[in-house]
């Protein structure tokens, strides 16, 4: 039996380690995704469309965003000195903060008429209704050239895989519809036989 050096037995334990954590990394990503994906769907479903007047639009620590007292006994407390996206809008008569969807917080125009799609207090999807104010938009974006920061970047790619996701999503429905047709077009010949029998 050949001996192996030191040096090449803590090398195996290590390669053994790193394997073992990836494959975790791996499992605890995929059970991430799936629960994101649930989470989605639910929101979706909830989702209403509202035509809403944007006055401001910030980016605020949870606890200076001045959120309904009981949404913020439900965040837990490490998601309370968090930076989210908050959009101060008026819905009818009413003013009213909603959490913005980061992916969208881009495409929300200063002082704007637009038609969203809002779960609860979230904001996920947002139209400009005219088209002035669309061109305003685009016009402030192009003229403020400027460096974008890390948490600019990170919040494009964040909308880049929203994208993705909800693509997915949409691609999971349309199998699903085209499951249940077939089982039911299948029920419907299955029922013809038997008739004609």
């Amino acid at each position: 039996m050949v001996l192996l050096g030191t040096g090449w037995i803590i090398a195996i334990i290590i390669t053994v380690v790193l394997i073992a954590i990836m494959i975790g990394l791996y499992i605890f990503g995929n059970k991430l995704q799936s629960k994101q994906m649930e989470q989605r769907e639910q929101i979706n479903a909830a989702s209403q469309p509202a035509t809403l007047f944007i006055i401001d639009k910030k980016i605020l620590p949870m606890k200076d965003a001045k959120l309904p007292k009981m949404v913020m006994e439900q965040a837990p407390k490490r998601y309370q000195k968090a930076k989210i996206p908050v959009v101060k809008a008026k819905v009818g008569p009413q003013i009213m903060t909603f959490i913005c969807e980061e992916a969208i917080y881009d495409d929300v125009p200063q002082h704007g008429e637009v038609k969203a799609m809002i779960s609860g207090i979230y904001i996920t999807s947002v139209k400009t209704l005219h088209k002035k104010t669309k061109q305003l938009h685009q016009e402030e974006l192009e003229n403020n050239p400027r460096k974008k920061t890390m948490r600019e970047k990170m919040m494009k790619k964040q909308a880049a895989y929203q994208k993705q996701l909800d693509y997915e999503i949409a691609v999971k429905k349309t199998k699903q519809e085209a499951k249940q047709q077939k089982a039911e077009e299948k029920k419907k010949r299955e029922r013809e036989k038997k008739i004609t029998v």
